[in-house]
Parts: C-alpha cells; sequence; structure tokens
C-alpha cells in the first residue's frame, strides 16, 4: 500500500537494491551500485522511519570478483540518482561515478545526500551533459557510447537530476531502467504514482514523476521496464554468477 496508489496492505513484497552491468566494447558500466559493505551504518544514517529490515547478499563488488571479472573494463558507475540504496556499493567500487549537475547538486544540498556524500569521497566524477535531442518522449538525452546503445534520459522530480537509462542489446532486446519513478511494476501498468504521503516523503516534484512514469508506461510494449526495486521486473535478466567469464 505504500509502493503504489491503489496497493494492498496485506500484499507483502520483497524490494531488490540492485547494479546491473552492461558491457560494451568501449568499456562497461554499472547502473547503480546496490549495497555496499557499510550498509549497517548507511541505513542508520536514514530517518527511523525510513529504516527498513534489509538482507544483504553479495556486493557488486565481491560479485564481480567472485565471477572472475576484468575490473579493467568497467568505467563506471552510472546512477540513475544519489538516494543511499542506489549508491551503498560505490564504497567498494573505486571507478569513476557517472551523474549530472542537477544531481550532484541535488547530492550536495539534500538531506538524503549524506550516505553519497560520504561514500563518493575519493571518486572521480564523470559529469556528462545533456543534448536537446529528445528520446522516446522525454525531452534531452545523453548517448553514452554514441551508437544508441546506452541512452541516458533526465526524468527529475525523484531528485533533482533523477534519470532513466535505456538500453539497447544488439540483438535487438531493450531494456528502461527508469530508478524509483515507480517502486514496484504496477506503477507502470496501471499506471499508478505513490501514494500521497510517500510522494510527499520521496519526491522533490511529484507532478514530473508522474509525467515521467506516463512516459514509461508508454513504452512498455516495447521493451523491458525495470524499475529499481521490484523484484520481478528483473525476470530474464541472467544473473552475473550465471554468466560465462568470458562473456562480454
Amino acid at each position: 500500500m505504500f509502493a503504489f496508489k491503489g496497493g494492498s496492505f496485506r500484499d507483502k513484497r520483497p524490494f531488490a537494491a540492485t547494479a546491473i552491468l552492461v558491457t560494451h566494447p568501449k568499456g562497461d558500466l554499472l547502473i547503480d551500485a546496490g549495497f555496499g559493505s557499510g550498509i549497517a551504518a548507511h541505513v542508520h544514517a536514514q530517518p527511523w522511519y525510513a529504516r527498513a529490515p534489509y538482507q544483504p547478499t553479495g556486493t557488486a563488488s565481491e560479485q564481480l570478483d567472485a565471477s572472475g571479472y576484468d575490473r579493467g573494463r568497467l568505467r563506471g558507475v552510472l546512477i540513475t540518482h544519489s538516494h543511499w540504496d542506489h549508491v551503498s556499493g560505490l564504497d567498494q567500487l573505486q571507478v569513476p561515478i557517472w551523474t549530472n549537475a542537477g544531481e550532484l547538486r541535488y547530492a550536495a544540498e539534500a538531506r538524503d545526500g549524506n550516505v553519497f556524500r560520504t561514500v563518493s569521497q575519493g571518486h572521480e566524477i564523470h559529469r556528462y551533459e545533456f543534448g536537446d535531442t529528445p528520446y522516446l518522449g522525454f525531452p534531452s538525452s545523453y548517448d553514452v557510447h554514441g551508437d544508441g546503445s546506452v541512452v541516458v534520459v533526465l526524468a527529475g522530480g525523484h531528485t533533482t537530476g533523477s534519470v532513466v537509462v535505456f538500453v539497447t542489446l544488439p540483438a535487438g532486446r531493450r531494456y528502461a531502467f527508469i530508478g524509483d519513478l515507480t517502486w514496484q511494476l504496477e506503477g507502470v501498468r496501471q499506471p499508478a504514482e505513490r501514494p500521497l504521503l510517500m510522494r510527499k516523503l520521496a519526491d522533490v516534484d511529484p507532478g514530473q514523476v508522474r509525467q515521467g512514469l506516463l512516459r514509461a508506461a508508454a513504452l512498455a510494449g516495447l521493451m523491458q521496464i525495470v524499475p529499481a526495486h521490484d523484484v520481478s521486473a528483473y525476470d530474464g535478466i541472467p544473473r552475473l554468477s550465471t554468466w560465462p567469464t568470458h562473456t562480454r
């Protein structure tokens, strides 16, 4: 009932905190960083009402090493936004942080940017800029590799510089990693925004979130939409541990 408008109090679900590895001949990126080794402190840094129970598994860093991944291929972590549950794992990932000017301002000033300010210390900041080129209904975009395989669009509203990351695989399969435009897929399928209290607590501009959510919902028939925290949204995306070590 807290995740989307019209949800049931009896409907109990685990939420995910993930990092997505996107490989590319020009170098790989993680989308978000998942939980890190300092998760206990990161949870404790939140207001009391936001300290949800959690169950850590392997951090992104640990999973990369366990899979035999070549760290030299990793160009950085492209964050959807700077909230703690998307950046906690940066404490073990000494690679550049890819973000935009609006999100950097938000993270520097907002109370819920305190974990980002901690885990980003010592990291290079790779600041990208949005061009005026529209992309799938979003008015501005940034093409990471210049080939359309990874395109970042400004969604805003949840935080000042929150983004959606579109990924197109060589075979044509497409994904939209929408961060926290919604917390569960019902937000896209119905569509349904967060309940009023959650909008007031979680979003800097609920109207902008609503607009981004409607744009994402319009794309649901064209690609796999992946809200960051919905476990079921990752169906069909292979876990790193199942990849052959030579996969690129």
